[in-house]
C-alpha cells in the first residue's frame, strides 16, 4: 500500500475526530471546568501570570488540537502548497463553527477558534516542511 494513502487514511480518521469533538452536543471541556478554574487560581496564588487564564487555555488547545492535522495534511499531500493545505484546516474549522453556530445551542461559534485552529494546522504543516527540508541530503555535483 502506498504510504500516501496511509497518510489520507490517517487524515480521514483524525477529521472524523475533529467533527465528532465539534459537533458534541455540549462544550467538551464542561466536565473540568471546574477542576480548571481551581487549577488556574492555584498557579495565579503560586506567580503565573493573570493573563495565563481559561480563554488562553482555550486558544492554545485550539492550537493544540489542529497540529496533528497539518501534520497530517502535509504528509499525505506533500506536493501540494504550503498555502493551499493550510486551507484545508481553514475550511475544516469554519465549518466545524458554522455547524455550531446553525445546529447546537449549547456551543458557541467563534472567529478566534478559526484563527487557532488554522494556526495550529499551519504549524503543523510548518513542522512537516522543514523537518524534510532539514532530513534532504544535499546533491553533490559530478565532477
Amino acid at each position: 500500500m502506498k504510504k500516501s494513502l496511509l497518510w489520507r487514511i490517517a487524515l480521514t480518521t483524525y477529521l472524523a475526530g475533529l467533527a465528532l469533538v465539534g459537533f458534541w452536543p455540549a462544550p467538551v471541556d464542561k466536565p473540568i471546568q471546574t477542576r480548571l478554574a481551581t487549577a488556574l487560581n492555584y498557579l495565579h496564588e503560586v506567580g503565573v501570570p493573570r493573563w495565563v487564564n481559561y480563554q488562553f487555555i482555550e486558544a492554545s488547545a485550539n492550537v493544540a488540537m489542529f497540529i496533528p492535522l497539518g501534520i497530517l495534511v502535509a504528509m499525505a499531500l506533500p506536493t501540494r502548497p504550503w498555502w493551499l493545505l493550510s486551507g484545508i484546516g481553514l475550511f475544516a474549522s469554519f465549518f466545524m463553527e458554522l455547524g455550531q453556530l446553525l445546529f447546537i445551542a449549547a456551543r458557541f461559534a467563534s472567529l478566534t477558534d478559526v484563527v487557532t485552529n488554522t494556526l495550529g494546522g499551519l504549524i503543523g504543516i510548518c513542522c512537516v516542511r522543514l523537518i524534510a527540508a532539514w532530513t534532504q541530503t544535499p546533491k553533490v555535483a559530478n565532477s
